[in-house]
């Protein structure tokens, strides 16, 4: 029954310009409305070590985040400021400190089917510019990487989402303990996951 796939888990975290444009109620009602049932929730403010072990928990983090944002530049047809990897993800990597500490964040983790790709479908992909329509990112936020960049800032998208099943636990364990998980049954699950749905008369 743990391997079923209503079990998985995944790590949403509120960012603190989500938190500061009152979005917190609709965001949470996009993962809860598909069907994902929240286990664990808590508002912290993080401390700038807490985000560098965060972010480095994926030993590959630095070099494939710079060359996604290396990238994105190149797909609009614009030169990049700076073409090393590396450096890129240093520089990222100093704003999300600053930004993430800058306020409150609110941790969650959202437990259902297909959890993690659900959770990241409905937050869109990294640059609110580029995210879909429909998408937490597409909807409620107009922030881009050269906007950010040039501003020498964090990208602004209100919201983290863990990107596999692995980085999922990963991350899970970095923000909350074993005893603030919260098991139980929610009454949508019978109509979800339940092999017959009997009983609805």
């Amino acid at each position: 029954m743990n391997n079923h796939p209503r079990n998985e888990r995944t790590l949403a975290l509120i960012k603190p310009d989500g938190i500061q444009r009152s979005l917190i109620g609709e965001i949470m009602s996009r993962y809860e409305r598909i069907g994902l049932k929240l286990v664990a929730m808590k508002m912290i403010v993080p401390t700038k070590d807490f985000i560098e072990k965060f972010y480095n928990l994926d030993p590959e983090w630095m070099i494939k985040t710079g060359e996604k944002n290396i990238k994105a530049y190149k797909d609009k047809g614009i030169q990049h400021p700076m073409n090393d990897p590396l450096k890129v993800s240093r520089f990222i990597l100093d704003k999300l400190k600053m930004y993430y500490t800058s306020g409150p964040v609110i941790a969650m983790i959202w437990e259902g089917a297909h959890a993690v790709a659900i959770v990241r479908k409905l937050t869109g992909i990294t640059e609110p510019l580029m995210s879909d329509v429909g998408t937490i990112r597409g909807d409620f936020m107009l922030d881009s990487y050269k906007m950010a960049d040039d501003d020498k800032r964090s990208i602004r998208n209100l919201v983290h989402a863990s990107g596999s099943v692995t980085e999922a636990e990963n991350e899970i364990g970095h923000w909350f303990s074993q005893n603030e998980i919260i098991k139980y049954r929610h009454v949508q699950e019978g109509i979800l996951y339940d092999v017959n749905i009997d009983g609805m008369e």
